[in-house]
């Protein structure tokens, strides 16, 4: 049996998940890869892997793309690694830089700043701007450098009462179903262990990380993050 190509985020959002893929005996059986999330959409898209961990705006590019797993990278509120940093309050922004690494979060930034914040700046992806999209590690212990700064997951929480989903693992042809039993279980192992993923990863100053992946991360893909997939999906396409 051909080997099953996975790519996984290189983020420490997905550090509990990379763990149980190489501590469980279905390493055996991919080729993983770590990526940026941009990276892993098009790896996907592009049919180069057969699983990926990609952002849910992606999806609306994969051909019949099927969900595999009840995990995902989540949160109920604030996730405290998806901002919108400011040298300005949100309802003087002109323009805003947009993050090169993502797609679901410059999608949720422009979702946002139209329908909830009720502005139309200029997007831009060099140059200066009033503000910037900024996901992941790169953002930790952040908060304290800009004078405002807004958790894009707790401001769609505000908006519309439902939590969020950033990225899904999600396949782009049929994945058999023991493979997709197995996977799950690597995953929840990778969840279980998260106490030792964190005392793996070097400490960050002026971050929790305990509470980041204890707390803020919400990992399980249940009914009402997937209503926020199909709701998040209409307000792209209105865009």
């Amino acid at each position: 049996m051909n080997k099953i190509k996975v790519s996984a985020v290189s983020y420490t959002n997905s550090k509990p998940f990379v763990y149980g893929l190489l501590h469980s005996g279905i390493l055996e059986s991919i080729e993983l890869s770590l990526d940026i999330p941009s990276d892993c959409a098009n790896k996907l898209i592009d049919n180069q892997v057969d699983i990926g961990l990609v952002p849910v705006a992606a999806l609306l590019h994969v051909d019949n793309y099927q969900i595999v797993s009840q995990y995902c990278i989540g949160a109920v509120g604030a996730v405290d690694s998806v901002f919108i940093f400011s040298q300005k309050p949100i309802s003087e922004i002109e323009k805003i830089k947009l993050d090169p690494q993502s797609r679901t979060s410059n999608n949720l930034s422009r979702v946002l700043l139209k329908n909830y914040w009720k502005i139309s700046p200029d997007f831009i992806t060099e140059g200066e701007a009033d503000a910037f999209v900024q996901i992941g590690d790169r953002t930790f212990g952040k908060k304290d450098l800009y004078p405002y700064y807004y958790d894009l997951a707790e401001e769609w929480f505000k908006f519309t009462g439902l939590p969020f989903a950033f990225a899904v693992w999600a396949s782009n042809k049929p994945i058999p179903e023991d493979f997709k039993g197995s996977f799950n279980a690597a995953l929840k192992l990778g969840l279980d262990h998260r106490k030792e993923v964190i005392e793996q990863i070097e400490n960050i100053g002026n971050f929790d990380l305990d509470d980041y992946l204890m707390n803020k991360v919400d990992f399980n893909l249940d009914d009402k993050k997937l209503i926020a997939i199909s709701k998040f999906h209409e307000f792209i396409k209105a865009l």
